[in-house]
């Protein structure tokens, strides 16, 4: 796999350059494409890509795009997958409209089908194991052996595959078997199996069928079935792609689409497979489908990265024919880009440390004048409260500090911002040694941050009032995965113990507090954060979406 540049030229790319060509020698009217997700887990980032080519192209060329669910396989298929699935390409901001389709709306036609290509002699029922035919289908560089019940007669396969069909048989009796050859250089043309036994009960068919259409056999007829001009898929069908053809010659299908591949999404300290997200969380690793540290849609969307920053990662990545691996620092730039600009601006204190200012009146309070947002007048201003009481960060006061420290120290002055010049007189500590409470004074002269005698402070720093901020809490989150390329075979090991830091003590904002925005807004100094779906009227919870800089890399050392 190789790295490759993120294109220049975004929005164009080798398939539009296709679709483009076939709609100017009027090869088609109208373009059509599909994108059509297993019901059996939840989309990824990866599928984000597909389905801004897939419906966006469908947008840009006046075409239209399919939502087709591929649920042949009543196994691992869930209700809660179709919904979430849907869910996610709206938010995303895509529709299909009336064009939502299931492979299970076929499996009628595709039996019939089936019986079709027996009676040409081109399918035949295997009583071989499943272990038996994966050894004799052969290797990369050894063909294949003939199954013993190759030569079956039509009518004995026909009669078998009936009684597939009715139910006769147990799972992994039989299967149905295209017949190509088995000594065919390209390993999915060497009798791929078309129907397996599976008496399982289906989302939307119930006990009406105990025989399922395989992947290759179901989508490229579906997609004949609904007249889609452009297949479109990711890399690893290229090798498919005879199969896909084959099908469609020998079929009485109503059109032939054409498939194309494209690269997949691959991401620096992220795994897309579904065998993995599916571990993750069936083992505990995370806490659903929508932990914010999964790169799952539903994951993305809690941590509050928006869906117009997923729309320009992908355009900014562009469409590729070589699989190469995008540094998860462009996701992150898209986000920081995308939120700079339409977060509102916040204050919050995620590890608080009191403050008395000794000199402010006793009871008093006054309310100052804070921006929403210093690029855009039009958001307006807030009031905030200030009070002798009040927190700063811990990490914003040192007893002891180095030389380039400019923040908040026993005798240095600092800026609190919208407020006044403050002074570290005194740090109180508690019994075991730890500084618990700053005795600060401050110069009333400096209200709005600024001293008419012209002196100057090296640092400007939030703060909260006590009395009229709320308890919150706060989670830190970091990549899941330690390394730049974790190991999906053993990626337990891979995985980063410092992905979550929850802050149970933090201090933010009423404004904050009292809303239900899902909103991302950005808490000053620290970075962008979005309301929790845990969130409570008394007790708000905030995801940290992402920090205003990429800190990750360094803290873990960047090492693969």
């Amino acid at each position: 796999m190789t790295t490759e540049p993120v294109t220049s030229e975004a929005g164009r790319d080798f398939i539009r350059d296709i679709i483009q060509a076939d709609l100017d020698s009027k090869r088609h009217s109208r373009i059509v494409t599909r994108f059509p997700p297993e019901p059996n887990g939840y989309l990824h980032i990866g599928h984000a890509k597909s389905i801004a080519l897939n419906f966006g192209i469908a947008q840009e060329f006046a075409g239209k795009c399919h939502l087709r669910f591929d649920d042949t396989n009543p196994t691992k298929e869930e209700q809660e997958y179709i919904d979430s699935i849907q869910a996610d390409v709206r938010w995303l901001g895509f529709d299909w409209g009336d064009n939502l389709f299931y492979a299970s709306d076929y499996f009628e036609r595709l039996y019939e089908w089936a019986e079709g290509l027996i009676k040409a002699g081109l399918a035949y029922v295997d009583d071989q194991s499943q272990e038996d035919i994966r050894i004799n289908r052969g290797t990369l560089t050894e063909p294949g052996r003939n199954s013993p019940f190759r030569e079956r007669p039509v009518d004995e396969n026909l009669d078998l595959f009936r009684r597939m069909r009715a139910g006769e048989f147990q799972n992994g009796a039989r299967v149905l078997r295209a017949k190509i050859d088995m000594a065919a250089g390209n390993i999915n043309l060497r009798d791929p199996v078309l129907y397996r036994i599976l008496h399982a009960h289906h989302p939307r068919t119930g006990d009406k069928w105990c025989i399922y259409p395989s992947y290759d056999y179901a989508h490229g007829q579906s997609d004949a079935i609904e007249g889609i001009t452009h297949s479109i898929c990711t890399l690893e069908f290229e090798d498919h792609r005879p199969l896909y053809d084959w099908l469609l010659d020998k079929l009485p299908v109503p059109s032939h689409p054409h498939q194309y591949e494209f690269a997949r999404l691959n991401l620096t300290y992220t795994l897309l497979s579904k065998r993995v997200l599916t571990q993750l969380v069936r083992d505990g690793h995370v806490a659903g489908w929508d932990d914010p540290r999964m790169p799952t849609i539903a994951g993305l969307k809690r941590r509050g990265v928006p869906p117009a920053a997923i729309r320009e990662f992908v355009k900014r990545i562009g469409v590729a024919k070589a699989n190469s691996v995008v540094d998860v620092g462009m996701l992150e730039f898209c986000i920081r880009e995308h939120l700079n600009k339409s977060a509102l601006r916040r204050m919050a204190v995620l590890r608080p440390l009191k403050v008395v200012i000794e000199n402010y009146p006793e009871g008093q309070v006054e309310e100052l004048e804070a921006v929403n947002h210093p690029d855009d007048p039009s958001a307006g201003t807030r009031k905030i409260r200030f009070g002798r009481e009040l927190y700063i960060e811990q990490d914003d006061f040192m007893e002891n500090p180095p030389k380039k420290f400019f923040r908040l120290s026993p005798g240095n002055e600092v800026r609190l911002r919208y407020a006044y010049f403050i002074r570290c007189r005194e740090a109180i500590k508690n019994v075991a040694g730890e500084i618990v409470e700053l005795r600060c004074t401050y110069d009333p002269a400096t209200k709005g941050g600024n001293a008419p005698d012209g002196r100057k402070v090296k640092a400007t720093m939030h703060w909260l009032s006590a009395q009229d901020s709320v308890p919150a809490e706060i989670r830190i989150y970091n990549q899941l995965f330690a390394r730049p390329n974790p190991d999906a075979g053993s990626f337990a090991a891979d995985l980063n113990p410092q992905s979550l830091e929850i802050l149970k003590d933090a201090r933010v904002e009423p404004a904050i507090a009292q809303g239900n925005s899902p909103e991302p807004v950005q808490f000053e100094r620290q970075g962008y954060f979005a309301r929790d779906k845990d969130s409570t009227a008394d007790r708000p919870v905030f995801n940290r979406t992402i920090g205003l800089r990429d800190t990750f890399a360094k803290e873990v050392g960047g090492k693969g």
